[in-house]
């Protein structure tokens, strides 16, 4: 089975008709400063997950999302100046090492997931996690992400981080046997994301994904 069936995709269709709700791009209706999936409730992060075999990442909140030597997460973007917005972009990265590091653990219980994500982003999480799962396979290689921008909603609270990501050398490893399952580069290695990102309510360091939006077959992600 090619890479190309791996389970990022099953839930791309649903994310792609979402990602035109999210009123980016070139929007003139007035609403395009408005960000989706404002206003919505938080779920309290449990305790911090146990480290894993490969060496914690020090987080400000305390959460590992560290993940194995094999799987690595590149984050080619420059911080932000506005430091809700440097905070807010931080813990996106953190959402999609806790996806991979759920992946790697093979649950969609450890802790990072419910501390970095809530609402429609930790359901998205969850399905991804779940298909990695039911398909018998780990991840391996590297995934990049690049070309990120970041946008304020007017309470200061939400924080939409958009950006590519490039998993042409990201490949699918069946768990039983080790077998790197790889196909040509396509642009389907390609995808754009806008990830919303909201303040916990009694944290002054974590933001959590409320909402996930992806195109897939991004051209301007090439």
């Amino acid at each position: 089975m090619k890479r190309r069936t791996l389970p990022i995709a099953a839930a791309f269709a649903a994310a792609t008709l979402m990602l035109t709700a999210c009123g980016g791009g070139d929007d003139k209706s007035g609403d395009s400063d408005k960000i989706a999936g404002t206003g919505q409730g938080t779920e309290k992060p449990s305790k911090s997950a146990e480290p894993s075999g490969a060496p914690a990442e020090a987080k400000p909140d305390g959460v590992d999302v560290s993940l194995p030597a094999d799987m690595n997460l590149v984050f080619d973007w420059e911080k932000p100046k506005d430091e809700n917005e440097a905070a807010a972009m931080e813990d996106a990265g953190n959402y999609l090492r806790a996806i991979y590091r759920g992946v790697d653990k093979r649950s969609t219980k450890d802790a990072a997931l419910t501390a970095y994500a809530t609402g429609e982003g930790l359901r998205y999480a969850e399905t991804q996690i779940n298909e990695w799962i039911k398909g018998g396979w780990t991840a391996t290689g590297t995934r990049r992400h690049y070309d990120a921008t970041t946008r304020s909603a007017a309470n200061g609270n939400s924080v939409e981080v958009a950006f590519c990501a490039d998993t042409g050398k990201f490949y699918g490893k069946d768990v039983k046997t080790g077998k790197v399952l790889k196909a040509e580069p396509s642009l389907k290695d390609f995808n754009y994301y806008k990830i919303i990102m909201i303040k916990y309510p009694t944290s002054d360091v974590l933001w959590q994904a409320s909402r996930v939006f992806v195109e897939t077959e991004a051209k301007k992600c090439q």
